[in-house]
């Protein structure tokens, strides 16, 4: 179908007057993008982009990700003309309290908005990790009958974005796996929010992207046809990479006082929307649409249906055909889990010693059995993490359906990737890298959290347990940093049977990532509880898992490889002493009031904590009364055991510290 440049011209001169009127009402927001993309937007939105604004979340609809979310009245503004369920009042209410339309786009808050984005970057590498999962989609659930995954991830990204590592990171990626369902239009309209581009950057972007291994084009952003000319040919291309289209166009396009400055970027240009409204040929009337920009996305909306009930006859079809597969989708759309799959991991042996990576690596073979959709990945790092799913291979350009992904040295692009994966809404992933490179993916993490992505983190080596390699690779701050962010489950299990609960935990878990960090070193089973108490005690994030015999004196609340310290002190202090192992804080603060009671009675108030971190995090459960032990420094190069000695994390120094609160 020809693209009808006469009223797609007029819709885009319309939307930007909702963007005008919309930053112009709340006096706040980013003029620079909807004003010169409209003409990007009128072609995708009005011809080139498959979706159906009634159903939101088709399973092959193409996937369109505003990586530059600053500019997000560029998203709500075609939404609202395209037909999702943004409405009028919507882009009136934009960025104000409980609005469908926030300052950034936020996953979840707004229909037709794929992901959340606004941190620069992060939008190309949810993308990456869409492609990745539609990659896999294709290649599980596409028969020689039926196709019922077929679509593009389109993202839209700028300077700004690109000048971001986590973007380079993704897009190396994206390059190295030739992930050729990926289409990145980069805005290139020379300018940063601070100046114009040139002060802060002088590469060629374009000669970049084609290092990294895709087809790269050079367009006229603002010249419809021209576009869809270029979007059109690398929506159809065969060349097995991904494509890359710089479109190049005026930031602030229509208000000519900022147009192409870097003033343009946010809401200088607001002073003049009044004036410039009417010589682009607006009407008075604010938060305008014509009759006849309406009249062609209704018909539009009703071609896209056509389509859509096209691909519903297929998909139909191949749920008759397949079973199975069905069966495994609806699982995967939906994140069910079997009941018991507790029960599907063996018990350790009683007398096991093993680091809770080793036993992470043995708990996640029968539950990636189970759950066929769990995917897995590695920041060049599976020797050590020990997190391979070894009953299946790689995913690779010839094996689009392994469930093993090599990330390389990219720990913020992997954790970008493994979010797009989660919005994607299929499959399960997971990541794993040392703990103490969280800070590299914190950006990520956080964004998983906001945006409630059941995204799972192995990160092992969790403490100066690493031991000779250093305080470089020894978290001290990390674990308790990272339990800071709100809706982030850490999970710092004490021994096999722990650890089993906590990726039983971590997969149960659907509103949020899960984060479990692992021990190096080896650490023996706690058979002081039974099997079941220490899994489901887990489940509960802390438990008691040895009991006074005596009146109750003191409670010992330790988490991870300092549990056995714990319990080795106890057994010393005699029977008035109780060890509660707290594997999650975070799920023990969502149980309900009697069992945190029954747990840590606030009737005890000599209370001691041990964990191989700083200690300011622990008065919250030990009280003014009590007394935390940790490592308020950086650690030291020595053997894991001589480090932990070294700095006072010992059964030893429990005894002492309890002995002086029971004086």
């Amino acid at each position: 179908m020809a693209l009808n440049t006469e009223i797609l011209g007029r819709a885009a001169l319309e939307a930007r007057g909702l963007a005008m009127d919309a930053v112009q009402a709340a006096n706040s927001g980013h003029l620079g993008l909807p004003l010169g993309d409209a003409e990007i937007g009128a072609v995708l939105f009005g011809h080139a982009l498959r979706y159906y604004p009634e159903d939101p979340r088709w399973i092959n609809r193409d996937r369109f990700v505003l990586s530059a979310g600053h500019g997000s009245m560029f998203l709500y503004g075609w939404l609202h003309l395209a037909g999702y369920a943004v409405s009028l009042d919507d882009i009136r209410n934009f960025r104000q309290l409980h609005s469908k339309t926030p300052g950034h786009p936020e996953f979840g808050e707004t229909p037709g908005v794929e992901s959340t984005t606004g941190p620069l970057g992060q939008g190309v590498g949810n993308s990456v990790g869409m492609a990745v999962s539609a990659k896999m989609a294709e290649a599980r659930f596409n028969t020689p009958e039926h196709t019922i995954f077929d679509h593009k991830i389109v993202c839209l990204a700028g300077d700004g974005c690109l000048q971001e590592g986590v973007a380079a990171e993704a897009a190396a990626f994206a390059g190295h796996y030739k992930l050729d369902n990926l289409i990145l239009i980069y805005d290139h309209n020379l300018v940063t929010l601070d100046a114009m581009a040139e002060l802060s950057q002088s590469e060629n972007t374009a000669q970049r992207f084609e290092a990294y291994g895709y087809d790269v084009y050079q367009v006229d952003g603002q010249n419809m046809e021209e576009f869809l000319a270029v979007f059109e040919k690398a929506k159809a291309a065969k060349s097995g990479r991904p494509q890359f289209i710089v479109a190049n166009t005026i930031i602030g396009k229509g208000i000519p006082e900022v147009a192409g400055t870097n003033k343009a970027h946010g809401e200088a240009g607001v002073k003049f929307v009044d004036a410039d409204r009417k010589a682009l040929g607006l009407p008075d009337e604010k938060f305008y649409v014509s009759k006849e920009v309406r009249a062609y996305f209704a018909d539009h909306r009703a071609q896209l249906k056509k389509v859509y009930d096209a691909w519903q006859e297929t998909f139909a079809a191949w749920r008759k055909a397949n079973s199975g597969l069905s069966e495994l989708l609806d699982n995967g759309l939906e994140h069910k889990i079997p009941k018991d799959l507790l029960n599907q991991i063996p018990a350790f042996d009683k007398e096991a010693k093993l680091a809770t990576r080793k036993a992470g690596s043995e708990v996640l073979q029968p539950l990636a059995k189970a759950l066929p959709l769990l995917i897995g990945g590695s920041a060049d790092l599976y020797g050590s993490t020990l997190n391979y799913i070894q009953s299946d291979k790689d995913f690779n350009p010839s094996n689009r359906s392994g469930r093993n992904i090599r990330f390389g040295i990219r720990e913020h692009g992997m954790c970008a990737i493994l979010n797009g994966m989660a919005y994607y809404g299929l499959f399960r992933p997971s990541g794993a890298t040392f703990l103490v490179f969280a800070d590299y993916c914190r950006a990520s993490i956080r964004l998983a959290a906001l945006a409630k992505l059941p995204v799972i983190y192995i990160f092992t080596h969790d403490s100066v347990g690493v031991g000779e390699d250093g305080p470089t690779h020894e978290p001290i701050e990390t674990v308790s940093a990272l339990r800071l962010l709100p809706n982030l489950d850490v999970m710092r299990p004490a021994d096999p049977e722990e650890t089993a609960g906590a990726f039983v935990g971590a997969l149960e878990r659907t509103d949020g990532p899960t984060l479990l960090a692992l021990s190096r070193q080896t650490l023996p089973n706690l058979s002081e509880a039974s099997v079941e108490a220490r899994r489901n005690g887990t489940l509960k994030g802390a438990y008691i898992l040895h009991h006074e015999t005596g009146p109750l004196e003191a409670i010992i609340i330790a988490t991870g490889s300092e549990v056995q310290h714990a319990v080795a002190a106890a057994k010393q202090l005699g029977g008035g002493i109780r060890v509660v192992s707290a594997p999650c804080l975070d799920r023990f603060d969502r149980q309900d009031a009697s069992y945190r009671e029954e747990v840590l009675p606030s009737a005890c108030r000599k209370r001691v904590s041990i964990e191989a971190g700083v200690t300011e995090f622990w008065y919250k459960y030990v009280g003014i009364d009590g007394k935390p032990i940790g490592i308020d420094r950086f650690g030291l190069s020595a053997p894991g055991g001589t480090v932990m000695k070294e700095l006072g994390i010992t059964a030893e120094h429990v005894v002492e510290v309890v002995k002086s609160l029971l004086g």
